[in-house]
């Protein structure tokens, strides 16, 4: 264990010392110039971790937008806790002092789990709107002032300011900093934050700016798998939330994956796979039906959509992952 321990530490643990083929796998990683790190995990052991492209497998990685599933668990569990009552509360209501000064009727109808499926019905914050927003000095009070783009409930706008509002929902409902709490309520999960990009007042992105290490995202999505349970057998989310999660709601207008409360669900290599996705092809990958947890880090500064990365990765996933564990399961 000690000899796997120190494989991981500098990036080189893989198929020959796990037993499990992943050569190619391998191979296809190697051909990516942005890939950073690739970490699998089944049947909750570690059978590879290896870093790219002289990147450092313990270094701390900003997992962008895949910071938007870590903000539907840290409100899940806002909502077994009792901060927060569950999805069907008010957004305006929560946020009545950030209000417009004219708000739009429509505000009334939001609720908690409007914003996790991003059914808000705003006009999005990320994409061509994503730097008018970041430069805004209140970030909370320019999403809600959005123009309203689409009915709510109804298509999807991925808004990175969505999750943003739930982060300050959950700082006044607890009246702690979301991420000192983030922390505190994943204790004992593996799942560590290490930083967090704050607005102007102080309050955590939400969905975005959060950087760990490939480990602790990898922990994460094992916390999901094992069904919100640490290795220890301690309960950090209930099987219900991570069920309600997993539910589709919308679909993404950008490509075929569906999306339930901040993960997006799809199949690969015929497996229903759920996964969290950030810039630059930041990514974590749960296939319950295999036990199979799979997490990446690639160069934080490149697009991952339109460049067609994402879609490499996915195949890569759907080819050289997935049937090997079909065999061994």
């Amino acid at each position: 264990m000690r000899f796997w321990c120190l494989l991981m530490m500098f990036g080189l643990f893989s198929s020959q010392a796990s037993g499990v083929d992943l050569t190619a796998m391998d191979a296809t990683a190697q051909s990516f110039a942005n890939i950073k790190t690739v970490q699998v995990a089944h049947n909750g052991e570690v059978v590879w971790s290896k870093a790219y492209n002289n990147a450092d497998i313990e270094a701390v990685t900003n997992i962008k937008s895949a910071s938007k599933s870590v903000m539907s668990a840290i409100v899940g569990i806002a909502i077994e806790r009792g901060v927060l009552e569950g999805v069907s509360q008010s957004v305006a209501l929560l946020l009545s002092d950030d209000l417009p000064a004219s708000p739009d009727a429509q505000l009334n109808d939001i609720t908690i789990g409007h914003l996790l499926s991003m059914q808000a019905g705003l006009e999005r914050t990320s994409g061509r709107n994503y730097g008018r927003w970041v430069t805004s000095s209140d970030w909370v009070k320019t999403a809600l002032a959005w123009p309203f783009v689409e009915e709510v409930g109804g298509k999807m706008q991925y808004s990175t300011g969505n999750t943003h509002l739930l982060s300050a929902i959950i700082m006044s409902q607890s009246e702690e900093h979301t991420y000192r709490l983030a922390n505190k309520w994943l204790q004992g999960s593996g799942v560590r934050i290490q930083s967090w990009e704050t607005d102007p007042q102080g309050i955590p992105m939400g969905g975005n700016q959060v950087g760990m290490t490939p480990r602790s995202l990898l922990a994460f999505g094992e916390l999901y798998r094992r069904g919100g349970i640490t290795e220890a057998g301690q309960r950090i989310i209930t099987q219900q939330w991570i069920e309600q999660s997993w539910t589709p709601r919308t679909e993404s207008r950008f490509h075929r994956g569906q999306y339930g409360y901040g993960w997006f669900i799809e199949p690969f290599g015929g497996v229903e796979g759920y996964y969290g996705w950030g810039y630059g092809g930041q990514m974590i990958y749960v296939l319950p039906e295999l036990n199979l947890t799979i997490a990446i880090t690639s160069q934080e500064n490149l697009p991952s959509g339109r460049t067609g990365y994402r879609d490499l990765l996915h195949d890569m996933v759907s080819n050289d992952i997935v049937p090997v564990f079909k065999l061994v399961n």
